[in-house]
């Protein structure tokens, strides 16, 4: 979906702005600046559809928005139970906003165990929508409920909406040949229907993408749209919904632009291709299945007319072996995984610094150690990525901030590992690749100019006047060697993981050669050109908090709140984390607390203190979901006072 906006400006956070009374016979609409909404259910109720296509809808109408999907690792867990909860949170709003909110103003819990799983999160007065069929006795025990919520007064603080979802829909669909197990599935687009009734949402993206999705079989895409239709149907004729709300179009939160919603992988997807393409050279895609980083695979499969060729392998080893393969026959290759595919790749990682050949290794971060929490997040790699291979064998690192800065991420990655030569890291994470947000999609001229020049033929004379190809004959400026691709004539040379003599690239185990080549490939490394890291300081603060990676949106959104109780703090973000912006020394002094918040236990803080000998503060969060504005706003403050 696309929507034109036009120029930005930035808002604070708000609550109501309004209420419209409506005519005689009809219900009142009450404007909001934003909402929040969750959707949970078991991990069979299709709450991540319905999540999607809200927010397509809701992309669709011009809203700034921000998600947050939140699904168990099983295929299917246990039905009913608190760890097969699945849920997905919404926050859109008609101004600029950082994150997916803090807590839901509306639930949707379509059984006990969805309740009892989320009802901590929500701030009293928060609405509740609950699909009473699923509430037995048997369901509600098995989350430990000995008297039903809906009756005992424990929800009191809440506005609840009862309704009988499953009844609803199966009474919805009796005109259609389906059992009514078949009927119930349909539960999650009668519910989807009353939210968007609810909040204004259109509708005919959903009816044209259920129709598109079951083409193969009409009556159930004719049975879910009736499902839908009934959703809307209820909230406009039911007692229980008074009130409608209406959430504006950002129309001031961004540049002139085409816009569309989009997720981290496929931002990231895209920016490969798009990299690809001003390159000039074909997109190789080495990888072997690992959650979250699939989908990223997937989509690149789809792009066989972009020159994309993408190999599924046996496993991680075989999938990175068989990128640098590619790599080494001239094309823009990539590898993605997640932290325990890493470590398989490590050695092959090593090689490709000893090569000095352009590899991109996408790494979707998640909880670890080994196989951890697989669909949660977190920002754990990075001291794998600096330093987890044999050897001194460095490698650049290029963290995204926001789903959509995946694509801007993907194209700086290519830069580095083309002009450079080497394997380059891009650090994403899980709450990145599924979560999703407007993004304007660039215009070809805004794109950098990604041209590589292959080597072509000799490039060193000898004592004797004899002019050969030194495959390590390296750019006096970016000490990259040159780039042969395999079949050119005159330019045969040997590759492999013993240490090569400086220019010859022969094998060599020369003392002084071997310290030469590790302090070359250092300061290659060090010389990466990365630009000035800039710093967010009107009011010329004395607590500077330093982020990386996905927390820019958290800890933005808490700058904003101190900002506005009248707190001076500074903010700076870091994508480029090796090597470090050559200014960033200097901007760390210049401050007497340094606070840096992470999603692991202080590996950012450690690299900065080690390097710049600064009192780094780490706050810090490893239970596999993303920061929370007031969380950070709070821990800022106390930096700020102590």
């Amino acid at each position: 979906m696309t929507s034109q906006v036009s120029s930005p400006a930035e808002q604070a956070d708000g609550a109501v702005l309004g209420e419209q009374r409506g005519a005689a016979g009809t219900k009142d609409v009450r404007r909001l600046d934003r909402v929040i909404i969750r959707f949970a259910g078991d991990s069979g109720d299709g709450m991540q559809l319905t999540g999607d296509r809200f927010t397509s809808e809701t992309a669709s109408f011009g809203n700034d928005l921000s998600t947050l999907p939140n699904f168990p690792a099983e295929i299917r867990a246990p039905a009913g139970t608190l760890p097969g909860v699945s849920s997905f949170q919404l926050h859109f709003a008609d101004h600029d906003i950082l994150t997916p909110g803090d807590a839901p103003n509306v639930l949707v819990a379509m059984n006990p165990a969805a309740l009892r799983a989320n009802i901590g999160d929500l701030p009293r007065g928060a609405e509740i929508i609950v699909n009473t069929d699923e509430f037995s006795k048997r369901a509600m025990r098995k989350v430990g409920y000995d008297a039903s919520p809906l009756e005992d007064g424990s929800l009191d603080g809440y506005q609840l909406h009862p309704v009988p979802l499953t009844t609803l829909t199966v009474e919805a669909l009796k005109a259609f040949d389906l059992s009514r197990k078949e009927a119930e599935r349909s539960k999650n687009m009668f519910a989807l229907g009353l939210l968007s009734w609810m909040y204004h949402r259109p509708t005919e993206g959903t009816e044209k993408f259920l129709r598109a999705k079951f083409a193969k079989k009409p009556d159930i895409a004719a049975a879910n749209i009736a499902a839908f239709r009934a959703g809307w149907n209820f909230g406009e004729t039911t007692e229980d919904f008074a009130v409608s709300y209406e959430v504006a179009p950002a129309s001031q939160a961004f540049p002139v632009g085409t816009y569309r919603n989009i997720s981290g992988n496929l931002a990231l997807a895209y920016g490969l291709v798009a990299a690809s393409r001003q390159a000039d050279l074909p997109l190789f895609l080495g990888s072997y299945p690992i959650t979250p980083a699939s989908d990223i695979l997937h989509e690149l499969s789809k792009h066989k007319n972009f020159g994309v060729r993408t190999f599924q392998a046996e496993d991680e080893i075989a999938g990175i072996g068989a990128a640098l393969g590619a790599a080494f026959g001239g094309s823009l290759a990539v590898t993605t995984t997640s932290g325990p595919g890493v470590a398989l790749k490590s050695e092959t990682i090593g090689l490709a610094v000893s090569l000095e050949l352009p590899l991109l290794i996408v790494d979707i971060q998640r909880g670890g150690p080994s196989t951890g929490l697989p669909t949660k997040t977190e920002q754990a790699d990075l001291l794998q990525a600096m330093y987890g291979r044999n050897g001194e064998a460095p490698v650049p690192v290029v963290a995204p901030r926001t789903p959509a800065d995946c694509f801007d991420a993907a194209l700086d990655a290519a830069r580095i590992a083309l002009t450079y030569r080497t394997p380059v890291f891009l650090l994403s994470d899980g709450y990145l690749a599924n979560g999703s947000e407007p993004w304007r999609i660039p215009e070809l001229e805004e794109l950098p100019d990604l041209t590589v020049r292959f080597a072509s033929g000799p490039n060193h004379t000898l004592a004797d006047g004899t002019e050969v190809f030194w495959p390590y004959k390296r750019d006096a400026r970016t000490l990259a060697r040159p780039w042969a691709v395999p079949g050119t004539a005159g330019l045969e040379h040997r590759i492999g993981g013993i240490e090569k003599q400086d220019g010859t690239g022969n094998i060599s185990y020369d003392p002084a050669n071997h310290d030469f080549m590790v302090r070359t490939r250092q300061a290659k490394i060090d010389g990466i050109e990365v630009p000035d890291i800039e710093v967010d300081d009107p009011d010329g603060a004395r607590t500077l908090v330093l982020g990386w990676g996905s927390t820019y949106g958290p800890v933005t959104a808490a700058v904003r709140r101190l900002r506005a109780e009248g707190e001076a703090i500074a903010q700076a973000h870091l994508r480029h984390l090796n090597p470090f912006p050559k200014n960033l020394g200097t901007v760390l002094g210049r401050y007497d607390k340094v606070v840096i918040p992470e999603m692991n236990l202080g590996q950012l803080a450690t690299l900065v203190r080690a390097k710049y000998l600064v009192d780094a503060h780490s706050y810090n969060q490893v239970n596999g979901m993303p920061f929370k504005a007031e969380q950070l706003a709070t821990a800022l403050k106390e930096a700020i006072d102590g």
